[in-house]
């Protein structure tokens, strides 16, 4: 499959107009060319400002029937469509205007927008791709739902998908996209949304599909009370266009575009979903009956997996197989001999997690005092080890890291629960709890094997060196 190496954007701005689907706000959508590194942002033209909101996980507020993001005051519903276009057509930067809070839904498909993209035309711009690539297998299972997603490594972006519905119209259904460039614009683009007759109601009381119609989804018969349940749902509505049960089990016997056109609008739906991870990736995605919350669960571990990458591409020395080396943690740190007191960074969750190693060696300058003819390494030291491993952790919280310093405002609850003597190996495990103005909350764990020996709370402030 072709993969551009190349970030692309549109060549030049296009519209479209229509209702949203679930708001039933009529709105004009702008396609316009974003700068490399940009991302997609869409901007609200219709509030004071024209904020915006950039697509990705970080931003996502909400996952009942679709991916609503917000930042500020700039909030846009059901995006997934409109991502899974870009996704498709493998468009890394754009911005896309709305003069209202939702997009058209057009057909319930990805292909207005696929059409008015290439109607646009698409270039390559100067600036190289940066992929995630996944070298070892990660899962999402929600055994309670029977939904299992699980990524696999594969020189290429491909989706293999399964979704199992007790219902004659649909029953098992499985699809698999092998090459984006060969595939979406034909074969996935054009699959509509679905849904089946008893969801219809549920969602007309929740307030939502105020611009749905039988002309945008694909709707399922799941009665047993014939054209009766119909005309009821249809009064519910309010739709004047009529509405049959139909011989195929879809409401009107509308004809599906593909015979497993369902299941290719899971597919174009996760494609949209994994768009929030905010890079391209390498992977092949396994997802068996996912839907809009699983797909963003599995686009927010895949997001942390990138940071984590990001940094230790970043800072990594790439002389050993740790995250960081002493090197790199050379090259972050502040700390010289003899108070750099860890030696190994082994994993770290940006923003949330970090696990050190400091191997306590006869060698250490405190021993000569601490104390002669039993060397315990003090407690103190085994706070301030841990506390530069909670420094660490600051390092994708802030801009510019090796431009600052930690200053420790407080420890709390601190305890010691055995000694640390030479030739043991101490594991810091730390917690980041908030991050706000510059003042960071962790929890830390020091561990000698399995064996707690110390914890405490910490409050810690950056500052400019």
């Amino acid at each position: 499959m072709l993969m551009y190496e190349k970030q692309r954007t549109v060549r030049r701005e296009i519209s479209l107009s229509g209702t949203g689907l679930h708001t039933g706000n009529n709105c004009t959508m702008t396609f316009k060319p974003a700068p490399p590194d940009h991302g997609v942002e869409f901007i609200r033209a219709d509030l004071p400002g024209s904020p915006g909101v950039i697509a990705d996980i970080d931003h996502v507020v909400d996952i009942s029937r679709g991916t609503t993001l917000q930042d500020g005051e700039a909030k846009v519903y059901t995006v997934e469509h409109v991502l899974a276009a870009l996704a498709g057509l493998q468009i890394d930067n754009m911005i896309v205007e709305l003069d209202n809070n939702e997009p058209p839904v057009g057909d319930g498909s990805a292909k207005p927008y696929v059409d008015k993209l290439l109607e646009a035309g698409i270039e390559n711009q100067d600036a190289d791709k940066v992929y995630l690539e996944i070298d070892t297998p990660m899962s999402l299972n929600e055994p309670e739902r029977g939904i299992d997603l699980v990524v696999t490594p594969s020189d290429e972006l491909r989706i293999t998908f399964m979704i199992d519905y007790k219902n004659p119209a649909l029953g098992t259904q499985y699809t698999t996209c092998v090459d984006l460039e060969k595939e979406f614009v034909e074969e996935f683009a054009p699959a509509r949304t679905f849904c089946f007759l008893s969801e219809v109601e549920s969602l007309k009381e929740a307030g939502l599909i105020k611009g749905g119609s039988l002309g945008n989804a694909i709707v399922i018969y799941d009665s047993d009370l014939g054209q009766v349940e119909v005309d009821r749902i249809r009064k519910v509505l309010d739709l004047k266009e009529k509405a049959f049960v139909g011989k195929t089990g879809i409401i009107n016997d509308v004809p599906l575009r593909f015979y497993n056109e369902p299941v290719r609008h899971k597919t174009l739906d996760l494609l949209g979903d994994l768009f929030l991870i905010g890079v391209p990736f390498k992977g092949h995605v396994l997802a068996a009956r996912s839907g809009h919350k699983a797909n963003v669960a599995l686009a927010r571990e895949m997001r942390d997996l990138y940071q984590k990458k990001k940094i230790a591409r970043q800072y990594g020395s790439g002389r050993s197989k740790a995250f960081f080396d002493i090197d790199a943690i050379q090259n972050i740190m502040p700390h010289r001999y003899p108070f750099l007191l860890i030696d190994r960074i082994i994993d770290l969750e940006p923003d949330k997690r970090v696990v050190a190693i400091k191997n306590v060696t006869i060698n250490e300058p405190f021993f000569q005092g601490h104390f002669p003819n039993h060397p315990i390494m003090p407690g103190v030291l085994i706070l301030e080890a841990m506390a530069q491993a909670g420094g660490i952790l600051l390092l994708n919280a802030i801009d510019d890291p090796q431009s600052k310093v930690v200053y420790f405002l407080s420890i709390d609850n601190a305890k010691f629960r055995q000694p640390v003597i030479p030739g043991d190996q101490l594991r810091f495990e730390l917690e980041m709890h908030a991050f706000r103005r510059g003042n960071c909350k962790m929890s830390g764990q020091a561990f000698v094997e399995d064996k707690l020996v110390a914890s405490a709370d910490f409050l810690a402030r950056v500052i400019d060196r």
